[in-house]
């Protein structure tokens, strides 16, 4: 199950006098991400190098900033790959201490600094919700109510017209099994919409 981060981490190395700074931190996308990594240039103008990778479906990325292609970003990525992670930011400042470290060098202090940050993390599972829209007789609202809180989900709204109209979202696990239960119940009295019938155009 996908993971995403309860909060920013961070964690620093000292690898032959160069200076890894690390941070992971929960992020919806790449817009956010690089305003993250513009302020971090703000807060650490002399550092030689600001990598970073975003871990966020389609708009994931992996940046080196002027390390060796393929020696930072790509890596860091991998981390949160294998942690199984979704929608986390992963940066690390370098600070150069006049020692180069070679590809595999490299390769292995942003795996590091990544992977310890990672390791002092909460991490918390993410559940996807799916949105649900039904209509109901009058008569029908408390027996519909009394389900919907009954399967754990959140009443988002109710509106009152020719029926009762209710929007709640719940776990997408448990959402087919409350449908056949309201359908159940209701005996062919309920009505479903989809979320995308509604959007007025």
């Amino acid at each position: 199950m996908p993971q995403t981060l309860h909060t920013a981490v961070h964690h620093e190395l000292l690898i032959k006098k160069s200076r890894f700074i690390a941070c992971v931190q929960p992020m919806a996308d790449r817009a956010a991400a690089q305003k993250v990594v513009a302020e971090l240039w703000e807060r650490h103008p002399g550092a030689a190098h600001v990598c970073w990778a975003l871990l966020a479906g389609g708009q994931s990325a992996a940046v080196d900033d002027g390390e060796p292609s393929g020696t930072a970003g790509r890596p860091m990525l991998d981390v949160l790959r294998h942690q199984d992670l979704e929608g986390v930011l992963a940066t690390v400042v370098r600070y150069f201490g006049g020692v180069k470290l070679g590809a595999g060098g490299l390769v292995r202090a942003y795996t590091d600094s990544v992977a310890q940050a990672l390791l002092k993390a909460e991490k918390i599972a993410i559940i996807k919700q799916r949105f649900l829209i039904c209509s109901a007789p009058y008569a029908m609202e408390g027996l519909v109510r009394r389900e919907i809180e009954m399967a754990g989900a959140a009443l988002n709204n109710v509106l009152h017209a020719d029926d009762v109209r209710f929007e709640f979202s719940l776990p997408d696990t448990g959402a087919d099994a409350l449908i056949i239960r309201l359908n159940e119940a209701g005996h062919g009295r309920i009505g479903w919409m989809s979320p995308e019938d509604d959007i007025p155009s």
